[in-house]
């Protein structure tokens, strides 16, 4: 698998968004009004921020769409969403989940492939699990060899399954969390296979958080605002 040169960091924003249940009994005509002043304010805002976006209507009772953000500043982020809640459709809508971080070179993936580049590059698959994920206070005593051996496991596990693609944004000092993991496949099934071998490995034992996990399917902006309503 080819290998991807290492860019500058850049800041990643999961942000799920749920819509007042009163809006969806709104008049037709308002709900499209409030639809189309939502995509516009959403368009204007790709010049400084690239949004991925997913539909989760009706597959958890705290979100109906998920929008995978990308940014060079927090300021871009913050200024987008603002607006965002702001215009339409947005100020029915409550933040369910927002998670930050910064995408930058792991250490223990020296030379990352387009396996570790997900959703950075190719096109976007059918589906995308996206959860926060911390550490125990035990892994940081381990020296950086055992460390560097478990994870060296789990990215070859993680190789066998080239359906899967995967990021990793640092939220170390940034958020809650220490890390947002996310994947993206074309088939489920095979992505719950790759996590059940994962929980067999011994860097398994060093998992403090992995909750709550979102599982969304990627449609264009049009698609995913058509179906809330």
């Amino acid at each position: 698998m080819a290998e991807l040169a290492v860019t500058a960091p850049e800041f990643v924003h999961v942000l799920t968004l749920q819509v007042d249940p009163p809006w969806r009994r709104l008049p037709p005509a308002q709900r499209e009004e409030d639809l189309d002043a939502f995509r516009r304010v959403f368009q204007r805002a790709t010049e400084e921020v690239r949004t991925l976006t997913y539909s989760m209507v009706g597959l958890r009772p705290d979100a109906d769409l998920l929008l995978v953000r990308f940014a060079a500043s927090l300021d871009a982020l913050e200024t987008s969403a603002s607006l965002l809640l702001r215009a339409g459709v947005g100020r029915s809508m409550r933040v369910a989940h927002s998670w930050i971080g910064l995408i930058r070179q792991s250490q223990y993936t020296k030379r990352p492939t387009g396996q570790e580049q997900g959703l950075r590059t190719g096109d976007r698959a059918a589906y995308l699990v996206v959860y926060p994920f911390t550490k125990t206070h035990e892994w940081y005593q381990l020296s950086r060899e055992t460390r560097q051996g478990m994870m060296s496991e789990h990215i070859r596990i993680g190789h066998d399954y080239p359906q899967v693609r995967q990021l990793l944004a640092h939220s170390t000092g940034l958020d809650d969390q220490e890390f947002i993991v996310a994947y993206e496949t074309d088939d489920l099934t095979v992505f719950q296979d790759l996590v059940v071998a994962l929980r067999e490995t011994e860097a398994r034992r060093f998992t403090l958080r992995d909750s709550p996990t979102l599982t969304a399917i990627s449609r264009s902006l049009e698609d995913a605002l058509a179906l809330l309503g």
